[in-house]
């Protein structure tokens, strides 16, 4: 039975997108020509980038608690996790994860599908919500444990 994704929130998602980039009809020109969009970090988000594996695991262990968008590429069996982009320092020890300065251009499928292997592991909701880096330093770093077992 497949998974119906409400159109609301992919919507909503899209929307929010569109409004990252420093052109946002640039970017809807390029997803209707079915390329990628080129949305440079800082203004309103920061990126950290990981081995696919390592953030499928990741998302796993994070279990119920709220993160933010996570693009995927298959192909090179990358993801980009969505930061706030005020990040400091929180990350910079965390094996495993690169985080990108401001100004560092990710190249974006739109939210309604997946394009050039690119694909939204964890679609944007619309809300502007992105990973908390202490989270996800928690969920990824050494040890790497379920965040729901360490609340029991």
């Amino acid at each position: 039975m497949a998974t119906h994704i409400p159109l609301a929130p992919v919507r909503a998602g899209q929307e929010w997108l569109l409004s990252c980039a420093p052109d946002p009809i640039a970017a809807q020109r390029a997803w209707n020509a079915r390329e990628l969009a080129a949305i440079p970090t800082g203004p309103h988000w920061r990126v950290a980038e990981a081995r696919l594996s390592r953030s499928l695991e990741t998302i796993r262990r994070l279990g119920s608690n709220p993160h933010g968008p996570v693009l995927s590429d298959i192909s090179h069996a990358l993801s980009w996790w969505l930061l706030p982009s005020g990040l400091a320092d929180e990350l910079d020890d965390v094996a495993g994860l690169t985080v990108h300065p401001a100004g560092w251009v990710l190249e974006c499928p739109p939210v309604v599908h997946s394009l050039g292997g690119k694909w939204w592991l964890a679609l944007p909701d619309g809300t502007g919500q992105l990973t908390d880096p202490t989270l996800l330093a928690a969920a990824f770093g050494p040890g790497g444990y379920r965040l729901e077992e360490a609340r029991a």
